[in-house]
């Protein structure tokens, strides 16, 4: 088979790198396009600072950057000084702790040192600004200029093509899928077009009718004059010795030119730039992404520069420049296919630091069909509609910007905008003191304050332990209630943030059956729970079923994501309609469910009427809904679905009817608990595509005997390379949070997913990655926050493992 054409518009660091990839992999028909002259095409490669930090919150962003580090340094564009992160204030010495547990889980070596080993590795601190730092020493320095210029020679020699000063105009395009280009010096033809133009990766997505959710900012960056104290300690060709170093408290970070030092600040306002008013010129001292320096903006920047430098004292800024890079609604890149032009890939917003990594990334999926490391964090398709708004990303992006050195807590949401998705319960959680948190758009209630008085009700076991402050933020006891009378009684959970799908037409069935994995040729009013895999075999998604009709099915996903994956696979004749704006659900659960739920409707709610994992359309209270016998907190009852307009009367008939049998409104944080203790899996979470059914031990939901499906053949004669564990904390008091390190025989060999209290159980649980000789009831420890917490691999799930409750 011929390889397609490609064309990749920008020659900067990583469309450099994307070809050298696709090269490496055969596809050598690859033309890279840009705008400026080459090699210094103008744009935000030709001025980077370099520095690569490999340790991220993220997984997926740690391991493109350690392949970054490992690539730079094949090809002698890499000068590996470590890094140093210090603190000044406790709050960031706390915060550092918890960074090296990400650097642990992550396979990044790093430690954490004390203000006299931050003197020895960087004589120029001031060793009484500082609690200490975390040292990692394969960061460093990458030459971004010099490995653009050793990647378009590698790439070159293998067929590729480098032509700058050539203008895109227009994205060819027939029948929804790209031909090519066209330019100010003809058309070139292609069948994938990938845009990694970096800040003008906007303009190059209007071109296909694509929102592309990224900002222009201006970043500052200067140089100070010689410094005494660097004077002949390197030279030209190896400008830098010193580790590079953050000062995130003051939103500052610093590296070495020969005798001179850079500094980058965060600390300004923030400065969003419209590319339509860029000099697009390229000279050697000016270029469309430096614009000029504003002094004042930097001012404060260099009084905190040089308190934690005195050095600096003897010196001055001799040059500076605002440099332009994009930012996002989220601080992540962007990465997939157009869902209405096929053919038309983005990999934009992309720092130098996971430069390599993703473009390995974006080549193996498109060679390969999948990415070796999950990619569903900076798949562009994971904004809802709401998000990429303009108004929302020119908002949300500069608070990314602000935000980038910030301490941010794992349930730390957005302040503004809010309130942008409410679901028809909105009010009447209002008025129960609902706390709410954002995601995707939508408020979601975390607990309820009308329901702090039945904390005194509860029995001394049930109440839970005071927890420390990291994780007691964002959370209340008053889940402890809730959950306590989901599992005693009754409790609405507004389930309507929950994405879903309906999928119809000729040929649906077919559709989800070559999809996923398990099998829905089942009657009406059957649901399943099944996964979709990629080529691989690695869990893409998990997904619940219904079948409503013959050819009417009602798919509960993840996320947008999903919805994109399934528009593309869509065969002519089906149709894939995103119904979650236009629809409401409420989870009705507890053991009085049915007490509650039956009064209100005439059709047969019993054990025999509704069985477990099935579906009917009903009236309840005069709605017409679809009752769903599912639950996710493993207690009996169902997902009620109506239309929006009809939400409200549903809400209110049930809590009115529920009222005699001390209904309440539970939240995510009680939810979060009860899922946990059933052992039900959060995809994204708890599993990604890295991780296969049998590891993420949702293998029952996968069925070869049914027939071809995609990722079937990947899954023969595996074996597992580790699993997911369900932990208890010996302690009883030390909730997690996840991505926390956990320690086999001393020895570093997993890390928490997901964790929280178990208020059933009356201790804390996590869930984690480890090897699969690791059993129930070996011993095992998870470091938090710098000291190590033992716990105990336990059998799942830890309540009700006979499902007795939940088949009432």
């Amino acid at each position: 088979m011929t390889a397609p054409k490609v064309v990749i518009i920008g020659a900067g660091i990583v469309g450099a790198n994307l070809a050298d990839e696709l090269t490496a992999r055969g596809w050598t028909d690859v033309t890279v396009l840009d705008r400026g002259p080459l090699p210094r095409t103008g744009g935000s490669t030709s001025h980077a600072p370099g520095l690569v930090f490999q340790t991220n919150a993220s997984k997926a962003m740690t391991d493109f950057a350690k392949y970054t580090v490992e690539k730079f340094l094949e090809l002698d564009c890499f000068l590996q000084v470590g890094g140093m992160e210090v603190a000044t204030t406790p709050a960031r010495w706390e915060d550092l702790k918890r960074k090296h547990g990400w650097a642990t889980s992550w396979g990044v070596p790093g430690s954490l040192i004390d203000a006299g080993e931050c003197v020895h590795r960087w004589p120029l601190l001031d060793g009484s600004q500082v609690f200490g730092a975390l040292h990692t020493p394969t960061d460093g320095l990458a030459r971004a200029a010099k490995a653009v210029e050793v990647l378009a020679e590698r790439a070159t020699a293998r067929g590729a093509r480098f032509i700058g000063s050539t203008t895109v105009t227009e994205v060819l395009q027939e029948n929804g899928r790209v031909t090519g280009v066209r330019t100010g010096h003809g058309d070139f033809a292609a069948d994938v077009v990938v845009s990694c133009a970096g800040f003008w990766g906007r303009e190059i997505g209007a071109m296909v009718g694509m929102d592309v959710p990224l900002l222009p900012l201006a970043h500052q960056y200067v140089k100070t004059g010689r410094v005494d104290e660097l004077a002949g300690r390197n030279t030209e060709a190896v400008e830098a010795s010193l580790p590079i170093l953050r000062h995130q408290d003051q939103d500052l970070y610093f590296r070495e030119h020969v005798d001179r030092i850079g500094i980058g600040s965060y600390a300004h306002r923030p400065m969003p730039v419209e590319e339509s008013t860029l000099d697009h010129s390229v000279t050697d001292t000016a270029m469309p992404s430096m614009l000029p320096f504003t002094e004042d903006d930097f001012a404060s920047s260099w009084e905190q520069s040089k308190l934690l430098l005195p050095a600096l004292g003897g010196t001055k800024v001799e040059e500076g420049f605002n440099g332009i890079f994009s930012f996002t609604p989220d601080g992540q890149s962007l990465v997939g296919e157009s869902a209405d032009v096929r053919g038309f890939w983005l990999a934009e917003a992309i720092w130098v630091t996971h430069s390599a990594g993703i473009a390995k990334a974006v080549a193996e999926l498109l060679v390969d069909g999948h990415a070796e490391v999950d990619v569903h964090e900076i798949d562009v398709h994971r904004f809802e509609e709401v998000q990429v708004a303009p108004s929302y990303v020119h908002e949300t992006a500069q608070q990314s910007f602000v935000e980038v050195y910030d301490v941010l807590h794992p349930l730390q949401p957005k302040l503004s905008p809010r309130e942008l998705r409410v679901t028809p319960f909105h009010a009447r959680q209002r008025e129960l003191g609902a706390v709410f948190l954002e995601a995707g758009g939508w408020e979601r209630p975390h607990w309820f304050e009308a329901n702090a008085p039945l904390l005194k009700k509860l029995p001394h076991d049930a109440l839970p332990p005071a927890r420390d402050a990291w994780s007691a933020q964002f959370h209340s006891p008053i889940a402890a209630a809730e959950a306590w009378q989901t599992r005693n009684g009754v409790a609405l959970y507004d389930m309507t943030p929950l994405k879903r799908v309906e999928i119809s037409g000729p040929g649906s069935l077919e559709f989800l059956q070559s999809l996923t994995t398990n099998q829905l040729a089942k009657s009406v009013g059957s649901v399943t729970y099944t996964l979709m895999l990629d080529a691989a075999g690695g869990i893409r998604s998990d997904v619940t079923v219904a079948r409503l009709g013959p050819e009417l099915f009602q798919v509960g996903i993840n996320g947008n994501i999903d919805v994109d994956h399934f528009v593309k696979h869509a065969p002519a004749g089906v149709q894939v309609r995103d119904t979650t704006g236009g629809t409401c659900c409420v989870g009705v659960w507890g053991p009085l469910a049915r007490d509650l739920v039956q009064p209100l409707s005439r059709e047969d709610f019993s054990h025999a009427g509704l069985k477990y994992f099935r579906a009917r359309r009903a009236r309840i209270a005069g709605v017409p809904v679809v009752a769903m016998r599912l639950s996710y907190v493993g207690e009996l009852g169902w997902e009620i679905y109506t239309s929006a307009d009809n939400g409200l009367r549903l809400w209110d008939a049930l809590w009115a009817a529920g009222q005699p049998l001390g209904v309440i409104a539970a939240g995510r944080a009680a939810f979060n608990s009860l899922r946990l203790e059933k052992g039900y899996r959060l995809w994204g979470t708890d599993m990604t595509t890295e991780h296969d059914p049998a590891e993420a031990g949702v293998d029952f939901a996968v069925r070869p005997a049914k027939g071809e499906f995609l990722g079937r053949d990947a899954l023969e004669g595996r074996t597992p390379a580790r699993r997911l564990r369900c932990l208890t904390i010996d302690d009883g008091r030390t909730v997690v949070l996840g991505k926390e390190p956990v320690f086999v025989d001393g020895v570093a060999s997993g890390y928490v997913t997901s964790a929280a209290y178990g208020y059933t159980v009356g201790r804390p649980i996590a869930y984690a990655w480890l090897p699969p000789s690791v059993d129930v009831g070996d011993s095992v420890e998870i470091e938090y926050f710098g000291r190590r917490v033992a716990a105990t691999v336990a059998a799942e799930p830890l309540v009700d493992p006979g499902m007795d409750r939940i088949r009432r």
